[in-house]
Parts: C-alpha cells; sequence; structure tokens
C-alpha cells in the first residue's frame, strides 16, 4: 500500500453514485432534479461556509486530526510493539463512540475471525471492545482472559461516564488483588488532558496515558488514540487511515457541490428529510464493513436528531439511522424497503475488489436452478445481488445511492469514516441545529445518577419519585 504516491491515492477514492436518487432513475414524484439543486443553493452555500469556517474551533476539533498528531502517532505505534511483545489481550473498556469506533475498524481492516487463529497466524493480541455493562457479558470476558497475558484500556473523556467507570473499577479492583503496585501495568487511559475524573486517577496511579483533544467528541474520535491506540494493537496501518482521512478531506473542501462527495450526499438527505424520508439506511455489501453501519448509526442519530435550531426553534429534526447488511438483508428487511412506506433512503456500501477470491465449485448439474452458480465466484454473486438490490430500489422509486470503495484497506476505510463526518457536519449546518452535542442523551444519564444517589442529583430523584406510579391495569 503506497500511499505516498499521487496516482495509488487516486486509484482508491471512493465513488459516490447518486443516479438513483435523481428524478431521471426513480421517477418525478420521488426524486429530485438539478431545478431541486438550484434552488437550495443558498442552503448549500450557507453550510459550506458555515463547516469551513468553524474548521478545528470548538467541537470541530476533529478536522484537523488528519495533519496535527505526528507524535501522537509516533507514541501510539511504539506503545503497541510493546503490547505485542508482552500480552496477548487488548480489552477496550467504553462505550458509545469509545467502542463503535474500534469495532468498526478492527472488523474492517482484520482477519473476520482475528481472535479465532492460532497466535502463529493472527501475530498481533486479540482485541476485546466492552461495550456494555451486562454483568453476564462482564463474567464471560473474565472466564477467558489470561490476566497475565491481558492489558485493559479505559476509554472516557470526562471520566464520569457509568458504564466505563463501572467497568474500570471492577477490572482495576482485580488487578490490584492480583499485581498490587504492579496493577498499572495492566492499564492504560485515554482520557481528558485537562479535566474530568479519569486524567486524575491516571495520575495517582501512574497509568501510561493517550489524550482526547478538547474539541473532539465521542462519535467524531476513531482518528484520534481512542481508535488509533486498538487498531495500532491489532496491526492496522494507523498512518494510512489518516493519510485517507487527509485525502477525503481535500476533496470536501471543493465549493463545487458536484465534485463534493460529502457535500452532495448531505443536500441529498436533506432534500429527503424535507420529504418525509425519516429513515436512513446503511447497507454495506461486505462483512468487513457491517460494523461500519453501527458507527454510522451513533454519527448519525445523536448528530442529527435535535429538538431545536440554533435559534432556539423547536424543530424535531433527523433522520432515524437503521443498520442492514447486504446480502444477509435481502432476505430479512428488502421487502419492507422496497414495498413498505416511501419514508427511508438507503445508502449502499459496495466493494469493487475483496481481498479474497472463492471459486462456487462444479455441482448439482442436473438441478438448472443450483447449476448456474457453477463456474462463477462468490466475489461475483455478492456484487451482482448488489447490483440486483439497487435495481429492485429503483424501479420500486425507492431513494437509494451507493457509496464504492476500490478495496477495503487502512487507506479507503479513514476517507470512509471522514467522509461520514464531513457529511454529518455539512447536514447539520443545513438544518441549522448543533450538530456536535448530544442534550437528549444528558436525560438518561441524569435519572441514572438520581436513582443511585449521586450527588447533586437530589431534585431529579424527587421528581421522579412523585411521578405518577404506573397503573397496574396496563400490564399483561
Amino acid at each position: 500500500m503506497d500511499y505516498k504516491k499521487t496516482d495509488w491515492r487516486k486509484s482508491m477514492e471512493l465513488k459516490v453514485d447518486y443516479n438513483n436518487m435523481m428524478a431521471d432513475y426513480i421517477g418525478a414524484d420521488q426524486g429530485f432534479t438539478l431545478d431541486d439543486f438550484s434552488a437550495n443553493k443558498k442552503v448549500v452555500n450557507d453550510a459550506y461556509k458555515t463547516v469551513m469556517a468553524n474548521r478545528g474551533k470548538g467541537m470541530m476539533g476533529w478536522t484537523e486530526l488528519p495533519y496535527n498528531q505526528k507524535e501522537i502517532v509516533a507514541d501510539i505505534i511504539a506503545t503497541a510493539k510493546d503490547i505485542k511483545k508482552k500480552f496477548d489481550n487488548f480489552v477496550v473498556l467504553g462505550i458509545g463512540g469509545s467502542a463503535l469506533g474500534p469495532i468498526a475498524v478492527f472488523q474492517a481492516l482484520c482477519h473476520l475471525r482475528h481472535n479465532e487463529l492460532p497466535k502463529s497466524k493472527r501475530k498481533f493480541p486479540k482485541l476485546y471492545v466492552e461495550d456494555n455493562v451486562d454483568p453476564e457479558r462482564m463474567a464471560a470476558l473474565l472466564d477467558v482472559l489470561d490476566l497475565d497475558k491481558t492489558i485493559f484500556n479505559v476509554v472516557t473523556k470526562s471520566g464520569a461516564t457509568s458504564e466505563t467507570m463501572a467497568q474500570y473499577l471492577i477490572i482495576m479492583d482485580i488487578l490490584k488483588k492480583k499485581y498490587g503496585e504492579k496493577a498499572k501495568d495492566h492499564m492504560i487511559a485515554t482520557t481528558s488532558e485537562n479535566k474530568g475524573n479519569l486524567i486524575k486517577i491516571a495520575k495517582v496511579e501512574g497509568l501510561k496515558t493517550f489524550y482526547i483533544p478538547d474539541g473532539v467528541g465521542g462519535r467524531f474520535s476513531e482518528l484520534c488514540p481512542v481508535g488509533l491506540l486498538p487498531a495500532a494493537v491489532v496491526g492496522i496501518d494507523i498512518k494510512a487511515m489518516l493519510a485517507g482521512a487527509q485525502h477525503m478531506d481535500k476533496i470536501c473542501k471543493n465549493k463545487d457541490l458536484r465534485k463534493n462527495p460529502a457535500l452532495i450526499t448531505a443536500l441529498l438527505e436533506f432534500m429527503a428529510m424535507k420529504k418525509g424520508k425519516n429513515i436512513s439506511v446503511m447497507m454495506p455489501y461486505a462483512d468487513s464493513l457491517k460494523y461500519i453501519a453501527d458507527w454510522y448509526c451513533q454519527l448519525w442519530g445523536e448528530s442529527l436528531g435535535k429538538a431545536v435550531d440554533n435559534d432556539g426553534n423547536e424543530v424535531f429534526v433527523g433522520q432515524t439511522p437503521v443498520k442492514a447488511l447486504g446480502v444477509t438483508d435481502q432476505h430479512s428487511q428488502v421487502q419492507l424497503y422496497r414495498e413498505g412506506p416511501f419514508d427511508k433512503v438507503i445508502t449502499i456500501i459496495a466493494v469493487e475488489s475483496f481481498r479474497k477470491t472463492v471459486d462456487i465449485s462444479e455441482g448439482c448439474k442436473d438441478i438448472p436452478d443450483v447449476s448456474f452458480l457453477c463456474g462463477h465466484t462468490m466475489n461475483e454473486l455478492i456484487n451482482t445481488e448488489r447490483k440486483a438490490t439497487e435495481y429492485a430500489l429503483t424501479t420500486a422509486h425507492r431513494l437509494n445511492y451507493t457509496i464504492t470503495l476500490p478495496e477495503v484497506n487502512a487507506f479507503t476505510i479513514g476517507e470512509l469514516l471522514y467522509l461520514f463526518e464531513m457529511e454529518t457536519a455539512f447536514t447539520g449546518a443545513m438544518l441549522n441545529i448543533n450538530t456536535f452535542n448530544q442534550p437528549g442523551v444528558e436525560g438518561g444519564k441524569n435519572a441514572t445518577y438520581a436513582l443511585f444517589g449521586r450527588k447533586g442529583y437530589e431534585s431529579t430523584k424527587q421528581e421522579m419519585d412523585t411521578a405518577p406510579k404506573k397503573n397496574p391495569e396496563y400490564v399483561c
């Protein structure tokens, strides 16, 4: 992979085909026209100016991650090499963006059975990402780990994330009981450098620490140490990932709507929302990209689902993100997408060249329904089924567009992640909302704090205690 060569980078550019969003192909009732683009020219220009003017400012610090981490990347790579020598398991303790990004990139760029491979073939530590507080899950994890060969990475910017800190308390207690003062050798912290609880804990405990920049929120954090450290530990080329993001960033700076993939998809999604398309389906046709859809769901839902706009008006905007997997969900969800309500935009992710080729064997010559497959490959089959789904959706007048990766590698994954981040930023600007806050998340957090008796949440506890009691008549 020679991402330093211009020709190679050009050959690895993602392509966005939005033909099936246009009236020419989808029909006038559902599709868009070039006149629609012209009618929204001011919306597009204003959104572009807003995003570009705020690059690197406030909670848009993530726009600079492809450029400003040379020393950090060197430290991460050196740390990953040391971990590889000493440990066989790397466990991320986190939730939300601290978990979804590492899971998505691990699935995309490592062997699909990485943790099951013998060490001689795997060559790098196993990766576990513990993104929930189900007690059975924690117990199961501890059943399979050899703690002598395990290092944990606790990830929370604030150090006040209840789920992550509960995991930390459990694990650190186990480590201290087993290793005493050497417990710190089995734990790395990734957190804010200047504020919050975890940085204080890390200093007291003497933990190796990586920092999350102040202007980088959880769902935009995969290209900082949150995601880069786990990726490096399992052998992923993080410099190539950042190079891919940098390449996409340059493309997304283009003022020309038709040459800026993030801007054009943002406009298409914005116009679709205005027509009542309140569901966004992400459907990759590759198992390696399965969890990109999960990561996208947080990015899109948490960023765009807002009750008020920047002027304080109640707007209740956003699309509900839905994850699907081709070909699997052709047999579960596509029936709904093709014949159900006209309330969805389906984004298909295609891969031109898979990393492996599997031939379909000869056989069943006397059964035409089976023998037609002989002499072909699974590669042909999955891409043929993808094209068939596009056709089926389009002939049913369902909005869909396709993002194509020439192949799945660290560079193209960097491009893809950054494309979605920029698309989200542009769409939020078009909707005139704060794309980077998440006030709706705080309600559930505050209620949890109150129920646990956390100091400072007494009024919330009182409010919950005086809420109407549930009617047993409505329980069956």
